[in-house]
């Protein structure tokens, strides 16, 4: 298993499938190659001063840790973004937490258009109004 760095390959994995629990946000992505399993981990400033966001930090990697890489699919990136519930939230089931969200259906939130929707808003522009010479 290998650790995100890349601010791109976070912001990649941000468009992908998402579950949710009170101490952390699980992203995910596939990718195509061959490569390991990647995982990242982010806390915002929102979360507290830095000692606060390094303790949930340390919590979510050592979380990881402790999980069979088994329930992790293959050639996947994931992404663990804490919440201040994780500095006070139990370990035994935060790690459960995280059991059930790699166990999850993943729910995608790429915000594309669906079948047979457009991106564009509003109503239809008409012709174009000709206008005469003076």
């Amino acid at each position: 298993m290998d650790r995100l760095r890349q601010r791109a390959d976070f912001l990649a994995v941000a468009n992908g499938a998402r579950a949710n629990s009170p101490a952390f946000v699980l992203q995910s992505r596939r990718r195509d190659d061959a490569g390991p399993i990647r995982i990242g981990f982010t806390v915002t400033k929102k979360n507290g001063n830095a000692p606060e966001r390094n303790r949930i930090r340390r919590r979510l990697r050592e979380l990881v840790k402790r999980l069979d890489p088994v329930s992790m699919q293959p050639h996947h990136d994931y992404v663990l973004v804490g919440r201040r519930d994780a500095l006070s939230r139990d370990f035994a089931t935060m790690l459960d937490d995280l059991r059930i969200a790699f166990t999850k259906p993943a729910r995608h939130t790429a915000q594309g258009p669906s079948k047979g929707q457009s991106r564009r808003r509003g109503p239809k522009p008409g012709p174009a109004a000709s206008r005469k010479p003076d």
